[in-house]
């Protein structure tokens, strides 16, 4: 207890010692397609793209030193790169934080925890500013959902948009913290970390359900805030949202739940607020697939993982996948997102133009 105390005691003297130090656009975009896709060729995956001071960076897990999902063996942890544009060129990626950091919660090694015991791994990096200025990195370990009170999600502090991240950063930001989440107690999936102006929200998954929660003012923890069961969603994970600015909605897009495949469908949903009601268009027809008006993709040749606001344009991420349990040599691409509404309803007998879209080229 004495611990967390002192975790939370850093956090709330970090905002105070940067409030007012310049908050960062929030992730609001127009509904213009600005550019073509950008494939990266890097060993960076299931991460985010983001922008500071005219610098561009891609952060991502990382597969070159052996990793492979479900087998025991080496946890390469979490790499940044950088660029001057988008298309690059791409720094060799650098570390966020060792795979030797000890976990101070549990005094083993995230390369232990996320992979020598069983490969079940460590996933997702979503690095963010916070709104009085700090970096924070959020990540998930499945493995740490030991019990339905519990979640797999970690919360770093980061002494700069490359890191390093952690603890063992040591001053003035690094830390080790475990959020205290409601709505998403119990989740240990993929996810998304939203900013909404000063405030953020989390959209978690377990078991192919979503669910999102609301933080507080030091984005370290769940106000209780939120929904759980969005749009009524089952068997998806890869989930990303932003607002489109032009109609004030907003958009999530997922991934249908399929490890590492070469090619799953995207679908999408959407609400007027962060916390919802979140709605996805249904189907009608004989053993109708549920995904018949959701869907927008099949990925491009891989899999959805988040929505990225670079320059107030949002990007599709996603993996374009070998289908191996190493995915050192898959892809990148960064897809920039369209949302123009549409008319129309399920046995309408009109065309059904999904008003969601993004180009594979």
């Amino acid at each position: 207890m004495r611990r967390i105390r002192a975790v939370l005691a850093a956090l709330i003297l970090t905002a105070a010692a940067l409030l007012g130090a310049g908050a960062p656009a929030a992730p609001d975009s127009t509904s213009t397609v600005a550019s073509a896709p950008v494939v990266i060729d890097i060993d960076l995956h299931d991460g985010m793209v983001y922008e500071d001071g005219g610098t561009y960076y891609l952060v991502g897990s990382m597969y070159a030193c052996g990793y492979q999902w479900y087998v025991p063996s080496p946890w390469c942890g979490f790499g940044v790169s950088t660029a001057p544009t988008l298309s690059g060129p791409w720094s060799a990626p650098q570390l966020l934080f060792p795979p030797t950091e000890v976990n101070p919660y549990t005094g083993r090694t995230f390369a232990a925890e996320c992979a020598e015991t069983n490969g079940h791994g460590c996933f997702n990096p979503r690095l963010v500013q916070r709104h009085d200025g700090v970096w924070i990195l959020y990540f998930n370990q499945p493995d740490a959902r030991t019990s339905t009170t519990t979640h797999a999600y970690w919360l770093m502090g980061c002494n700069g948009p490359a890191g390093p991240c952690g603890k063992g950063a040591g001053a003035p930001y690094g830390s080790t913290y475990k959020p205290r989440l409601n709505q998403c107690a119990g989740e240990n999936g993929d996810f998304a970390l939203v900013p909404d102006g000063t405030s953020a929200a989390i959209i978690c998954s377990y078991g192919g359900t979503l669910a999102v929660e609301r933080l507080d003012w030091s984005w370290a923890n769940g106000t209780g805030q939120g929904a759980t069961a969005l749009a009524g969603l089952a068997d998806v994970e890869g989930v990303g949202a932003w607002r489109d600015t032009a109609t004030g909605t907003w958009v999530m897009t997922y991934s249908e739940k399929c490890g590492y495949c070469t090619g799953t469908p995207t679908g999408y949903a959407t609400a007027p607020s962060l916390t919802g009601p979140w709605t996805a268009p249904g189907n009608l027809g004989w053993s109708a697939p549920p995904g018949g008006r959701r869907d927008i993709s099949l990925g491009c040749g891989g899999q959805a993982r988040t929505v990225s606001v670079v320059d107030g344009v949002p990007y599709q991420g996603t993996d374009t996948w070998l289908g191996t349990r190493n995915e050192a040599d898959a892809d990148v691409l960064l897809s920039p997102l369209s949302y123009t509404p549409t008319a129309g309803t399920p046995g309408d007998g009109h065309r059904w133009i999904p008003p969601v879209s993004y180009p594979c080229r």
